[in-house]
């Protein structure tokens, strides 16, 4: 049977992917537990329900309560574990395709509030400034507290073109509200491009392009450099997964066996069901044939995107470089239940190559760089031999000076990637010094 499982969060919507898995049926009581008790306690829920049928103020549906009582027995294991009804399930389907409608942000349940993962490239949440780890207290002014999870995402979902006003509380910050407009949300899974001789390569989400995505933008930035530089080669590459909130598994293995020749990628572990184990072990072939290599993450990089991280880091292919990422280890399973719907559940923990389990811990780069902003310490005002009275040759390279001067005051001060630089640098000293080492043994 081909299984996939899923590593992304709870969305907004979102994108997830998918196991199509027969639950397997058991005993009544688990190990331990007496079958009787078991049975009286089921007993004492079909007493709830019907009494429930019978004497609320208004007459329930049974089908709404059943759902709910569901959903509510999975939503109690943890924060992944959730029903979906027919027509959720469907969307979800939908969505592990790349373009779904609704705000584009990655979203779970923190202390009954909704939590930011991560906003999605280019979509009305990321373009509305929405950042990871904001807490989304209010939706159109109702409060979030009481709602579960998915109720929270069918509200932040409507109409393409239809505004919706979340109030965020931010760290640091008062809270405040921000109105986004509902749009079509179409994932470009995968971006690149040159940054000098570095190959720059994000992927935003692991969705069913990640992979087939990764392998093209490689194609493509050889055939650029080569045109462009006479013949050059890449001298490295920057493969970023910041705010990248996971998603499919397969993609994730297939990502970082693009990259390793040989070993372990990543293991899966139940303990229910520890003769279920399961191993993913690279093929031979590097995408990049050992170019240097750095991957940047953050606080939003979670699942998928910690899979990729801690193969490569524990196989010493890529420095990790960033802020601790978002430590989302566990394994949801999504099981088909005809025409009802289907339930995820969290079914088994991944562990790194080195027999690491990163839930709730995350990964911790080698190189720990916060997201930073640069400012030039360079006085605003600074003499120099041209103002000194009398100084020689005062008009040399005066028109150039000016022509830069110029420029300087009429242009707005581009945003810098302070992360990105760091990378950038730290690939050019790893080529600098592979340069110097080859030119010693030479000689």
């Amino acid at each position: 049977m081909s299984i996939r499982h899923i590593f992304a969060t709870a969305l907004a919507p979102a994108l997830i992917g998918l196991i199509f898995l027969t639950a397997p049926t058991g005993g009544f009581a688990a190990e331990g537990e007496d079958p009787e008790d078991t049975y009286k306690l089921l007993q004492l829920f079909g007493d709830v329900f019907e009494r429930v049928r019978g004497d609320y103020v208004e007459k329930p549906s049974d089908k709404e309560l059943i759902e709910s009582a569901i959903n509510g027995m999975l939503s109690s294991l943890d924060p992944h574990s959730t029903f979906f009804d027919a027509d959720s399930f469907k969307e979800m389907q939908v969505q592990t395709k790349g373009e779904f409608g609704g705000l584009g942000i990655e979203v779970t349940m923190e202390n009954g509030l909704v939590k930011v993962v991560s906003p999605i490239d280019d979509t009305p949440a990321f373009r509305a400034g929405l950042q990871p780890n904001d807490l989304i207290t209010h939706l159109d002014g109702e409060p979030v507290l009481g709602l579960t999870l998915n109720e929270a995402v069918e509200k932040m979902r409507g109409p393409v073109g239809a505004d919706i006003t979340i109030t965020v509380v931010r760290e640091g910050e008062d809270p405040f509200d921000v109105t986004i407009t509902r749009a079509v949300v179409k994932i470009q899974s995968v971006r690149s491009r040159l940054e000098g001789d570095i190959a720059y390569i994000r992927i935003t989400q692991f969705t069913e392009q990640a992979s087939n995505g990764l392998t093209k933008a490689m194609k493509k930035l050889r055939n650029e450099i080569k045109d462009a530089k006479d013949n050059q080669t890449l001298r490295g590459v920057v493969l970023d997964l910041r705010a990248n909130p996971g998603g499919l598994l397969d993609q994730a293995i297939a990502v970082s066996d693009a990259f390793l020749e040989y070993g372990e990628i990543v293991s899966i572990r139940s303990e229910q069901h520890p003769e279920d184990t399961q191993r993913f072990n690279a093929r031979p072939g590097d995408l990049t044939n050992g170019l240097p290599m750095v991957v940047l993450i953050n606080g939003g990089s979670a699942s998928a995107s910690e899979i990729v991280s801690g193969a490569l880091q524990d196989h010493g292919r890529a420095i990790i470089m960033g802020t601790k990422s978002f430590g989302k280890g566990s394994v949801q399973t999504i099981s088909p239940l005809g025409e009802y719907g289907a339930m995820k559940m969290t079914t088994a923990r991944y562990y790194t190559p080195s027999g690491r389990s990163i839930q709730s811990v995350g990964i911790t780069p080698d190189i720990d760089v916060p997201q930073s902003t640069i400012e030039s310490v360079e006085p605003q005002s600074q003499r120099r031999e041209r103002d000194l009275r009398g100084a020689l040759d005062k008009d040399n390279g005066e028109d150039a000076d000016d022509k830069d001067g110029a420029q300087a005051d009429g242009e707005e001060e581009e945003q810098v990637d302070y992360q990105l630089t760091r990378a950038l640098d730290l690939i050019r000293g790893i080529r600098l010094f592979q340069g110097m080492t080859e030119s010693s043994t030479k000689g």
